[in-house]
């Protein structure tokens, strides 16, 4: 029989691995990313007295994927139910709650911002704090974070923390003040979105405004209303093309933030259809299957939507982009 191959490819990272009768490492690249991976593949593997995983790395980017990738293996393969937490700038591999491996950065961490103050913490876990009070979207970025190793909080948990005005015309703007403020008034590493509705036929319109498109007391059938009468002599279906619009921003304080965005293609509806979703969700068609957003299920919308996309590229991105700024959070 064929031995089962695996694989993980990302915009940073690519492996290949497979299991044989002896561990044995290869390596695409420079010599520092083969000695972090070489290093990182043995210590484990002699940790957990483990023999006969064969990796090929073709690119190197985050000791995280790195091991997540190994684990994936090595649980599927060896029956373990291994975990990886990433915690004040060291990657901790967990078997339930024991603590079996531990990698650092190269130059290692500070003992004091490792334990804090006094004695060692009972949980370990860095914490993300994302910029709403909606529980709903803080639910579905926790299943996101949660495979990152990352504990979750929301404004809900910072009820002093004030209000940061939207003042933006761009969403990277409006993503960028919500992010980069709460991270310099907290001190945390912080994720804010900010999203809308896009309409090629007025020019870009309702955008950034998409949530007070008919005024202050703006309501979403009051929203859906104007969107139908701006288009009312608008008759034919491809001039009514439009993308629901997501930007994800991490900011920590003293590092540049990172910022991934997605659209959603469709077009606007004639009529409203469907009793799912919220927002323009019952005018918009997705693609080309002649269903709104309002028609889909929770799960059909979570697994296609802007938002699924961007957190889907921030995937790729965000492991290589919290290691390389480590030693400022």
């Amino acid at each position: 029989m064929t031995e089962k191959i695996y694989e993980y490819k990302d915009a940073n990272d690519w492996y290949l691995g497979t299991c044989g009768e002896f561990n044995y490492l290869t390596c695409f690249g420079d010599d520092d990313h083969y000695e972090g991976a070489r290093r990182r593949f043995y210590q484990l593997l002699e940790r957990l007295s483990l023999e006969g995983l064969q990796v090929h790395v073709v690119k190197y980017g985050s000791a995280f994927s790195f091991l997540n990738f190994l684990v994936q293996i090595i649980n599927e393969k060896f029956g373990r139910k291994l975990s990886v937490v990433q915690h004040k700038g060291a990657v901790l591999m967990m078997d339930g709650q024991q603590i079996v491996d531990i990698h650092l950065p190269q130059d290692g961490v500070v003992a004091e911002t490792f334990f804090g103050q006094g004695d060692l913490p009972t949980a370990v876990g860095d914490t993300i704090l994302i910029a709403t009070q909606n529980e709903g979207k803080t639910a579905e970025f926790r299943q996101f974070f949660e495979k990152l190793g990352y504990k979750v909080e929301n404004l809900n948990d910072y009820p002093d923390l004030p209000d940061v005005a939207e003042t933006g015309v761009t969403f990277e703007e409006n993503a960028r003040l919500k992010a980069e403020t709460i991270a310099n008034l907290t001190g945390k590493m912080v994720l804010a979105d900010d999203s809308g509705l896009k309409v090629d036929k007025l020019g870009g319109m309702p955008g950034v405004w998409s949530a007070r498109f008919s005024g202050p007391d703006a309501t979403d059938a009051r929203n859906n209303a104007k969107l139908l009468h701006e288009l009312a002599m608008v008759f034919e279906p491809k001039d009514r093309s439009a993308q629901f619009h997501c930007t994800l921003v991490v900011a920590a304080p003293n590092v540049d933030s990172l910022v991934v965005e997605a659209d959603w293609d469709g077009y606007i509806a004639t009529v409203p259809q469907g009793e799912n979703g919220f927002g323009y969700d019952p005018l918009f068609l997705v693609g080309e299957t002649g269903r709104t957003a309002a028609q889909l299920s929770l799960e059909e919308k979570n697994s296609q939507s802007h938002r699924a996309q961007a957190l889907k590229k921030l995937l790729e991105v965000f492991p290589a982009w919290q290691e390389q700024n480590l030693k400022h959070f």
